[in-house]
């Protein structure tokens, strides 16, 4: 009885959700490097199941959890800010390849929804569904947004997006080593543009200039993707 008490106590703390977020990253992080950093077993992805599992276990709403862990949520602003840093570190060479950026930005972004769209539309899937993953290779907050507004589920929308940078970053290096790419520019670009959040992350590791390249693919690619999903699938039949 006394330690139900205490667990109803602390719950309700906002510093308790907190704590449990930074704990089960830390522990997420310290069994990525033992795997030896496989995306499939991404820090992300991992805290999120564990503290999926927790609230599920514990019966705590996720509103309650949202309460107390609001303000790692705010500090995601700041961090994406923060990626102009390396940006205006390589300014010089991203003028040089402006155009070119910018046109494989837009073919990767048309590509990205109009290939999911066509192949869910092949298989079956509902609008709805449909409109849920049309957003999927923009970085999450984005992808709640389009979805939100082109009238998919945004929770199933951040649940893709997230599925979708797991899975480019398992196969970025494969097709890296198939396409021969040594370009640490195109490496970082691509990253940022297929694999959103958790590409820039792992480009990041190779180097800043690839970390770069990779922020500026996810925040171009959030911005177009934002202008041109909606008129795809209303072009697409969907809407």
């Amino acid at each position: 009885m006394e330690i139900t008490n205490f667990w109803v106590y602390f719950a309700a703390r906002p510093l308790f959700w907190i704590v449990v977020t930074l704990i089960a990253f830390l522990l997420a992080t310290a069994l990525n490097r033992k795997v030896g950093g496989s995306a499939l077993l991404h820090p992300v992805l991992v805290a999120m199941v564990l503290i999926m599992g927790l609230l599920q276990l514990s019966g705590t709403d996720y509103d309650t959890y949202f309460e107390g862990a609001q303000f790692i949520h705010f500090l995601l602003g700041p961090a994406t800010v923060a990626l102009a840093v390396p940006l205006f570190d390589h300014r010089e060479r991203i003028r040089r390849l402006l155009v070119p950026l910018v046109v494989a930005c837009i073919s990767g972004s048309l590509t990205a929804v109009v290939s999911t769209v066509f192949i869910g539309q092949l298989l079956g899937a509902s609008d709805a569904l449909l409109l849920s993953l049309a957003p999927k290779s923009v970085t999450s907050p984005i992808a709640i947004g389009i979805a939100d507004q082109i009238g998919g589920y945004p929770s199933l929308a951040a649940g893709l997006a997230l599925m979708t940078g797991v899975i480019g970053c398992l196969l970025a290096p494969l097709v890296f080593k198939v396409l021969k790419t040594r370009s640490e520019t195109a490496i970082g670009f691509s990253l940022g543009l297929s694999a959103h959040g958790f590409g820039t992350a792992y480009a990041m590791q190779r180097s800043t200039l690839t970390g770069a390249f990779a922020g500026l693919a996810m925040g171009l690619t959030g911005v177009l993707s934002s202008l041109l999903i909606p008129l795809v699938v209303r072009l697409m039949g969907l809407g």
